[in-house]
């Protein structure tokens, strides 16, 4: 994919927040996932290329727009794959906290894992820990292995992990090393690059999550030279039988990063909807709104970030 997509990979990023601000703190999910969905697919219809969806919404029978299949994009001769998220922490935006935002994962075609919608066990970390972690064995394990590859202390350490109950026996297991901990409501796809970023707030993420934004969040940290293991976690035989239609014959397979996002030839974009650890979010006075993203290409590592100013009397949300 030629570099001139970065940018047009950040308006579809934009249109998702700025269709979502207005939403912020009202408490209603499904009306800010539909506005920000509807925006990222019509700004999908500007981009040059013959795109198709390999995780997004749901099925054609769960989800209108975005679901697994579906082609976006004007429909050029390049082919890619897109990983989407409108919003990135659904729950979050609606009652107006940290972290959220709209994301978006590009790569040629086969580059992305085909993750059904189920729970994945997730370990990452950045590149100074890279190589390092193995999901297989005990957290307090890896802490420490991390811990001496970055230099730091134990006690120094700050490990983020979802505030689920599922996770109440790891949370326990990581207090006793002494460690800081950053329990958070949702959002793991920004805790993930937070680990990878050039002045980290986390040295380590560890947690079940959506195995959707374990993938969204493996391209991010490929572009980042960061380090990700995971392993799906099915909850029922239906859930088993919906990955092997996806060619997941192996359900306790460990994926490392590269299974999970492979190759160099891959973008990440994502904005800020509510500000937090990674981006700002959207700021808007008397119709002038204000945006902050970033974007990313593992084939040369490079992080820029996107302030824009947009007119709403122009550009409507």
């Amino acid at each position: 994919m030629e570099r001139e997509l970065a940018l047009e990979f950040v308006r579809v990023t934009e249109s998702a927040a700025l269709a979502a601000a207005p939403f912020m703190g009202r408490g209603d999910k499904n009306g800010v996932d539909k506005a920000a969905v509807e925006a990222m697919r019509k700004a999908f219809d500007n981009v040059d290329i013959d795109g198709t969806v390999v995780i997004g919404e749901g099925e054609i029978d769960e989800a209108p727009m975005l679901y697994i299949g579906e082609k976006v994009g004007s429909g050029s001769s390049l082919k890619v794959d897109i990983a989407v998220d409108p919003i990135e922490g659904t729950t979050i935006v609606s009652k107006g906290l940290p972290n959220g935002i709209a994301v978006l994962a590009a790569a040629s075609g086969g580059s992305f894992l085909h993750a059904p919608d189920m729970y994945m066990d997730k370990l990452v970390v950045g590149p100074g820990a890279k190589g390092v972690i193995d999901i297989t064995k005990p957290i307090e394990e890896n802490i420490i292995k991390v811990a001496e590859s970055l230099g730091k202390r134990v006690q120094d350490m700050t490990v983020a992990i979802l505030d689920k109950p599922r996770h109440k026996e790891r949370i326990e297991n990581i207090r006793k090393l002494g460690c800081r901990i950053n329990i958070f409501p949702d959002g793991d796809v920004a805790m993930a690059i937070a680990t990878a970023t050039e002045e980290p707030t986390v040295d380590l993420l560890t947690g079940i999550g959506g195995a959707p934004e374990g993938v969204i969040a493996a391209a991010a940290l490929k572009c980042l030279g960061g380090d990700m293991q995971a392993i799906l976690k099915p909850r029922n035989e239906e859930e088993i039988q919906r990955a092997k239609e996806m060619g997941i014959l192996d359900i306790e397979r460990t994926y490392n990063i590269d299974e999970l996002a492979k190759g160099e030839d891959i973008f990440f974009a994502a904005t800020g909807i509510t500000g937090g650890e990674l981006l700002k979010g959207v700021r808007v006075k008397n119709n002038i709104a204000k945006t902050f993203s970033l974007i990313m290409r593992a084939k040369t590592g490079t992080v820029r970030y996107v302030n824009a100013i947009h007119n709403l009397d122009k550009k409507p949300l």
